[in-house]
């Protein structure tokens, strides 16, 4: 399946952005779909995952209560919705598409191109 992440931008701390990300093809249904961020010098981490048809979903411990994950089958489309944003949320985020629904990025099969997200303070 084929990604491609928007919505990033620069924002002030405590201010909200929603990502989104648009998929490619009739299957998106049955991958579980995941957020994923990069930082600069940093290693790419998790940020959230959701499963085929939405119902569980899964965080890191460093964005729960602050940033929602949700999918819309109909439109292949997933969501981030980041509010509370802090500066060390800075990042290039990517959305990927895989089998499991997983924290960990070896489990995810189709990445997206990212989109930079640039929180001030």
């Amino acid at each position: 399946v084929q990604l491609q992440a928007s919505g990033g931008g620069l924002v002030q701390a405590w201010g909200s952005l929603r990502l989104s990300c648009a998929a490619s093809g009739r299957t998106f249904s049955t991958y579980v779909m995941g957020w994923f961020r990069q930082a600069p010098g940093k290693e790419r981490e998790f940020v959230a995952a959701i499963s085929r048809l939405g119902i569980s979903t899964n965080y890191a411990d460093s964005v729960k209560g602050r940033f929602a994950i949700s999918r819309d089958n109909a439109k292949n489309t997933v969501y981030l919705q980041m509010n509370s944003l802090k500066p060390e949320d800075t990042a290039v985020y990517y959305c990927a598409a895989g089998p499991l629904l997983s924290s960990r990025h070896s489990q995810y099969t189709d990445w997206g191109q990212g989109t930079l997200v640039t929180v001030s303070s």
